[in-house]
This record gives C-alpha cells, structure tokens and sequence, in this order.
C-alpha cells in the first residue's frame, strides 16, 4: 500500500511563511506528477500546485509568486513553500501522488492563516 505523509501545517499570522512536505513510500521517479490540493471549509477541494515528472511546474492564479513547489528525490519528498499567506489561504491541504495505475491522497494538513 502506497502511503502518502503530510506535515508542517499550523497556524501562521497573515503575511507570514510555512513549508508543507509530502513524504512518499515510493521513489518519485516512479510517479508522474505530484500535486497539493486544498480545501477551505464549505468548499470543494482546489488545485494549488503540481510537479511532473518532466519537472515542470504549475500552480492555481491565487498563489502563484507566492508558493512554490519543489522535491529532494533522496527523501522522496515533495514541498510546498508558501509565502505571504493570505486569510484565504486557510485550509487543509492535501498532497496527491500519481503513477500510471493510480492516484494516492494523503490525509492532509491544517494551515490556518491568522491574526
């Protein structure tokens, strides 16, 4: 079974910064992308950012020069640097693992944006 890890969420002041990380039980090179999603409550899940596995990236309108994400193969971790974090930005977020069979969500992590 595939397990998909998330961590580094909590509660961070408006304009503040936070690294998520994604910790797979695979190696990357055997994914085809990886992903964060979001969902705010009262809302559907949203796209945030993804990397595939040509290494190229792409993220949602909302946070894009604002968040990056990026992965240490060695770790097989992926990461999603967020900074100027916005109220709006408050959500669980959820790292998705994709290969050719399947897709693998993990459980998910609290950001909360606040003063």
């Amino acid at each position: 079974q595939v397990q998909v890890v998330e961590s580094g969420g909590g509660l961070v002041q408006p304009g503040g910064s936070l690294r998520l990380s994604c910790e797979v039980s695979l190696s990357l090179g055997s994914l085809m992308t990886m992903a964060w999603y979001r969902q705010a409550p009262g809302n559907q899940r949203e796209f945030v950012a993804i990397f595939r596995r040509s290494g190229g990236t792409a993220y949602a309108d909302s946070v894009k020069g604002r968040f990056i994400i990026s992965r240490d193969n060695a770790k097989n971790t992926a990461y999603l640097q967020m900074k100027s974090l916005k109220p709006e930005d408050t959500a669980v977020y959820y790292c998705k693992a994709t290969t050719w069979e399947s897709e693998y969500w993990g459980q998910g992590t609290q950001v909360t944006v606040s003063s």
